[in-house]
């Protein structure tokens, strides 16, 4: 026996100094009720032991939820978990609490989901009395925390909309535009109360407008609510309409730079007509890391019971891209990263 103990020492030792390295997985540990059961074998699962449910409203053709996407696919690889991401073809609350209850049914260890509106509590509800721990992304974050979800990673959107308002303000912005292309949802009108009471601060008013982002209509809608209302700045509520508005302001050929336009979300062209000073700001809400952190988080608590401080907001954002640093930002956004 010392013999052979001896010997498998002396291969290890040798292995170690030609530079060798040897890979251990831990075995999964099972988390129930909040206790960790040390040892527990896991019941037979798919490749990578925990799987995680997402359920977003953002349609797959959107580059915002196509990084939000790349990044709950990075910590999928990563942590090593098998994720079911699933989203509604078009922008449906009906669609997405059947796909919630779906999600349930399939008992997985973590539920992440968006909380575009507070129709959905029911079936947030449903999925936390199952015992499902959820995660919020993106929308929700006044509400989770009354649905029993665990945490919200995302951006406040009030705050984030009076940071914006603070920044039009300041280039002298007194009459403004709120550019909401989905009347209705918490988050973008959150964004919208932020703008008005930033520039109520600064002495002035801001109004809303409800868009189509789809219409090719909607360039002529935001130029002429522009003109009809003597405005000088506007804030879009996504990339989309950040490049409608641009091209509203073009429209206006007889008031050439003067009116400021601010949008939430990056994109290409977003980020290129930030670099050429045709948009002022963009609003970052690091997509990424919405889909990337709940994947940790989930895949953490399951394997260990580990997680942050439960009921707490992780934000994202604001963070602001301007011309000086959107050079970086357009190469991360070649990778769908920003």
């Amino acid at each position: 026996m010392r013999r052979a103990a001896l010997i498998a020492l002396l291969a290890l030792t040798a292995l170690a100094g030609c530079g060798g390295t040897t890979v251990v997985r831990e075995p999964t540990i099972l988390v129930s009720d909040g206790s960790v059961a040390a040892g527990a074998r896991a019941p037979a699962r798919p490749a990578g032991g925990v799987r995680i449910a997402v359920v977003t409203h953002g349609q797959a053709s959107s580059p915002f939820w196509a990084i939000v996407r790349n990044g709950v696919e990075a910590a999928a690889r990563q942590m090593d978990v098998v994720v079911n991401y699933r989203a509604p073809d078009v922008y449906s609350l009906d669609r997405m609490e059947t796909m919630i209850d779906e999600a349930v049914a399939t008992r997985p260890d973590g539920l992440v989901v968006s909380i575009p509106e507070r129709g959905l509590g029911p079936a947030i509800r449903r999925a936390v009395r199952a015992g499902i721990p959820v995660v919020s992304i993106n929308s929700g974050s006044d509400v989770y925390k009354a649905l029993g979800v665990l945490a919200h990673v995302g951006q406040p959107e009030e705050r984030a909309g009076f940071e914006a308002g603070k920044r039009l303000a300041a280039a002298g912005v007194r009459r403004a535009l709120c550019v909401n292309q989905q009347i209705g949802n918490q988050g973008l009108d959150a964004r919208c109360r932020g703008l008005m009471r930033a520039l109520r601060a600064a002495g002035g008013n801001a109004k809303v407008l409800g868009v189509d982002d789809q219409s090719d209509a909607t360039p002529r809608h935001i130029a002429n609510a522009i003109k009809d209302g003597n405005l000088d700045g506007v804030l879009s509520l996504n990339a989309t309409t950040g490049i409608q508005t641009v091209k509203a302001v073009d429209m206006l050929a007889e008031r050439p730079g003067t009116i400021k336009v601010g949008t939430f979300d990056l994109g290409p062209d977003v980020l290129r007509a930030v670099q050429r000073g045709r948009l002022l700001f963009a609003v970052d809400q690091q997509a990424y890391l919405q889909g990337y952190l709940p994947i940790v988080l989930l895949a953490e608590r399951a394997r260990y019971g580990l997680f942050p401080a439960q009921g707490d907001v992780l934000p994202t954002g604001p963070n602001f891209v301007t011309a000086a640093n959107a050079g970086q930002a357009i190469e991360l956004s070649k990778r769908s990263i920003r």
